[in-house]
């Protein structure tokens, strides 16, 4: 080929033509590489790319196809999707496994005015599953005016703007957050009630619990569900069974006497349950109780997870969850209130352990309770693994999160909100030591401040496009956010000595950062964006080109003939930490490369990155032309090799990474056993 000859552009394709049988037949034959394969007009990547080649590599792939199973191509999303009986057990695990704690947790309030103050146990759970069923009705006229999922966060922003759907949004990654600490705390505690050599260990085993649902996660949303769905079965089977059993033997007379709790609560309080501290002690205890509502809204917000049609298997979805979750949380408060049993101080045993062990004593149904009820607890914070992820993409989606959110893993789930789930939750159950009562009050606010905005967002929404029916619709979204307001407003006042603020606090934050995000990507695209496609590429002057040289070898030279091909305007510069290596130096550049010219610094101080971060300021500043910086770099065969080299071509390329009107380019030289390798694999 001449040096007038343009080169022929490489191609994934290799073309073979053959004569035919009749003169003029031609046919061309084309080969694709194994890695690559046709599709129209595209390439489509094959699986046997991503497979690693050395033995490192294939020994990571092992473990991680161990763990999180094989890639799944995009085609593959549809068989992941949650039919009604996975879906449950997912979207709906969180709210019927607070069943299991609920009513202790209000309990834990009453008993502060003595165990007779356990009278107001049953109005408190009928008020609180009134609640639930408005919340249910309010939830479902989400899921169909908003099938794509986002919840609270897409409904606030669509009729009330962008400020009340990030603090929906930011009150929902809280209350995400939260479900994981809490659930796994109780799923713990559930645990010890029945292994109490264990309660020590509660933050370890906590932990684990969170690292187990995050790998399973990262499997991908179908196996996460066939994973999940026995303990949330097996738990509604196992508490129907005991709460059948128990209303039987209640009914016929025979009422069991209470198990004794290790530590209890004593008859007396230390509060009197008159006036108005005795109605703030039932508005505290009926806030503690609340916490059961938490998770109703994950179903709503996962809506595009659910097998076609979506809108329709959602609210079966959503319906079963709160007939489940109302159906045992009765049951347990009252056969709780009917046996007389009374919780422990100490959280070393639960209330439906206490429960179970008067109705049954220590059978195999009580371990089966227990048992399932500590999976179920556990397990049950992959509802907050499920919304959180979803809800990140949504936001990364409308550039309000980091884009790594709405990337999807090699599962089909978002890993990158999986991961930083697990982390923060994690961190939350290490800072109240694994309690359960010392995270409660952290956990409602968030999820009823995200109810109250969503429905006031319908209320809008109705009035605004006066569809047929959207009086009704309007009237009882109007009674759910009035509702959940004043559960809001109880919450916030009845909790504020417990902590409660600190959420008011944290969600004006995450609201500042989510902004401060948006403004930094709404900034990037006003400077990045193309406004006409007509447009012609504009022309640019050859760079100046700096090769930082530390010796005359092989990899300096393919980085001086590299610099060379891409401008006339080259330049070396060699450090030097005294005046006669310099000279020595020079003499040696001018025999070997005379032609491009040389710059030496002596650097007596020895430091080598600043010398020629400041030589390359200076020319910047006496050249308009872009600045060029051409780093050779040798790569040695292995990596423990590559430990034993000083790196000064990475810590340059690190300085320069912010530096603008800067390009750097990296010049490997690859080294095998001695070989010149070019740079390419032979």
């Amino acid at each position: 080929m001449s040096d007038d000859e343009e080169p022929e552009t490489p191609s994934l394709e290799d073309r073979t033509t053959t004569s035919g049988r009749l003169p003029g037949d031609r046919y061309v034959r084309i080969h694709h590489t194994s890695d690559f394969r046709r599709r129209g007009d595209r390439y489509v990547l094959g699986e046997d790319a991503l497979r690693p080649e050395g033995p490192l590599g294939r020994s990571y792939e092992a473990v991680r196809r161990f763990l999180f199973g094989p890639r799944l191509s995009m085609e593959a999303e549809e068989s992941e999707r949650l039919g009604v009986f996975t879906g449950l057990a997912i979207l709906g695990s969180d709210n019927i496994s607070s069943s299991a704690y609920a009513t202790e947790e209000a309990m834990r309030v009453l008993a502060l005015a003595g165990i007779g103050a356990f009278v107001f146990l049953t109005p408190i759970a009928i008020a609180i599953v009134g609640v639930l069923a408005i919340v249910v009705l309010s939830q479902s006229q989400v899921i169909q005016a908003y099938p794509n999922g986002g919840g609270s966060y897409v409904v606030a922003s669509d009729n009330l703007g962008v400020l009340p759907g990030l603090v929906a949004a930011a009150a929902l990654l809280i209350d995400y957050v939260l479900t994981v600490a809490v659930s796994t705390a109780a799923g713990v505690q559930a645990v010890t009630s029945f292994l109490p050599s264990l309660h020590p260990y509660s933050v370890e085993i906590g932990l684990v619990f969170i690292t187990i649902l995050m790998i399973g996660n990262l499997r991908g949303v179908r196996e996460a569900g066939v994973m999940f769905a026995g303990p949330t079965y097996v738990y509604i089977a196992a508490l129907g069974v005991l709460i059948l059993y128990g209303l039987f033997r209640i009914l016929t007379g025979d009422v069991p006497p209470a198990a004794v709790a290790p530590n209890p609560f004593g008859a007396e309080g230390e509060q009197q349950l008159v006036g108005l501290a005795g109605v703030l002690l039932i508005l505290r205890a009926f806030a503690s109780g609340s916490v059961g509502l938490t998770g109703s809204e994950a179903i709503a917000n996962g809506v595009p997870s659910m097998e076609k049609d979506e809108r329709r298997n959602a609210t079966v979805t959503l319906v079963l969850m709160g007939v489940t979750f109302s159906t045992i949380f009765l049951g347990l408060t009252f056969l709780a209130q009917a046996i007389g049993a009374v919780p422990d101080r100490s959280e070393v045993e639960t209330l439906n352990s206490l429960v179970t062990r008067s109705l049954v004593g220590y059978t195999p149904l009580y371990y089966v309770v227990q048992g399932s009820t500590a999976l179920l607890l556990a397990l049950a914070a992959n509802t907050g693994f499920t919304g959180f992820p979803r809800l990140a993409s949504v936001l990364a989606n409308d550039r309000f999160m980091p884009r790594q959110f709405a990337y999807r893993g090699e599962r089909l789930a978002f890993s990158f909100g999986i991961v930083a789930l697990a982390v923060v939750s994690a961190a939350v159950l290490v800072w109240r030591e694994g309690s359960v009562t010392e995270l409660i009050p952290f956990y409602t606010i968030g999820v009823f401040l995200a109810f109250t905005l969503s429905q006031t967002g319908l209320v809008r929404r109705w009035r605004r496009l006066r569809s047929p029916g959207w009086q009704w619709r309007a009237a009882l979204n109007l009674l759910g956010a009035a509702v959940t307001a004043l559960v809001l407003v109880i919450v916030l006042v009845a909790k504020a000595g417990e902590g409660a603020w600190l959420v008011v606090l944290v969600i004006p934050v995450i609201v500042s950062v989510l902004l401060a995000i948006h403004r930094h990507y709404m900034q990037m695209q006003d400077a990045l964006v193309i406004e006409r496609l007509d447009e012609e590429v504009p022309a640019v002057r050859p760079p100046v080109v700096i090769v930082p040289v530390g010796r005359l070898d092989r990899a300096t030279a393919r980085a001086i003939a590299f610099a060379r091909s891409i401008s006339p305007a080259v330049k070396a510069v060699h450090v030097a930490t005294s005046e006669e290596s310099s000279r020595e130096f020079r003499k040696r550049w001018e025999h070997w490369a005379g032609k491009v010219p040389l710059d030496v610094i002596e650097s007596p101080y020895r430091s080598l990155v600043p010398p020629l971060l400041k030589y390359i300021d200076r020319i910047d500043e006496r050249d308009d032309r872009p600045i060029t910086v051409v780093l050779a770099s040798f790569v040695p065969h292995s990596w423990w090799e590559w430990l034993l080299h000083s790196q000064t071509a990475l810590r340059l390329k690190a300085s320069l990474l912010f530096r603008p009107n800067t390009i750097v380019i990296d010049v490997p030289y690859h080294f095998d056993n001695g070989h010149d390798h070019q740079g390419k694999r032979h």
